[in-house]
């Protein structure tokens, strides 16, 4: 850790590309560091983290798709991984939204995209909100509060977090509210047109 702080913005990208492969100690804590030191910097460091983090995702991923599950047992806590998996399993995408603030490492939900065989660029899409919104607040906490925001980071940060993935969470799970309730109506629609033409071809006094 004090090696990465001491790199500076460097540091942070290979930290926050390190957090979603195999590094076990989230970037959140070099980007509190160096926004604490340069606050009016705290937008620009959580574009260096974003940026670096993205990176780190398809790298993530492939070495879920290279291993299995092989690599998520060794590397990280039962309790986690069977975490993880029960919330990938049951919420696909919105998983990946509001894994990105929770404690669960973020790098579980890279590599079991792999594992699972999740489509990547889905991963990416989705993994670029979730980490967007959480980079994002860190560094818009720090540059209004400036290095008072250290002071907060405990108290607020969590619920500003998990308030945020609760709102990711929902609005997509509206969307596919929406889109099944759209799928259900064009399939009743189509039924009906079918049954129509069936109709129609029925020849007069049959």
């Amino acid at each position: 850790m004090d090696f990465l702080r001491n790199l500076g913005d460097i540091g942070l990208f290979i930290h926050a590309m390190i957090d979603a492969i195999i590094f076990p100690i989230p970037a959140l804590f070099s980007q509190i560091s160096l926004s604490t030191l340069s606050p009016e910097r705290a937008i620009w460091l959580a574009t260096i983290g974003f940026i670096g983090c993205i990176i780190g995702t398809p790298i993530g991923y492939g070495i879920g798709r290279a291993s299995g599950t092989l690599v998520l047992s060794k590397m990280m806590k039962k309790k986690w991984h069977d975490s993880a998996t029960a919330l990938f399993t049951k919420h696909g995408e919105a998983a990946i939204l509001v894994g990105a603030f929770t404690p669960i490492p973020f790098k579980i939900f890279t590599i079991l995209s792999g594992c699972l065989k999740y489509p990547l660029w889905k991963l990416i899409a989705y993994a670029a909100l979730g980490r967007a919104a959480k980079f994002y607040a860190v560094g818009g906490l720090f540059y209004v509060y400036g290095r008072a925001a250290e002071n907060m980071v405990d108290h607020v940060l969590t619920f500003i977090m998990l308030g945020l993935g609760v709102l990711i969470g929902g609005i997509w799970f509206a969307v596919r509210l929406v889109k099944k309730h759209r799928q259900k109506r064009t399939g009743a629609e189509a039924k009906g047109v079918q049954e129509t033409a069936g109709g129609a071809d029925v020849p007069a006094g049959e």
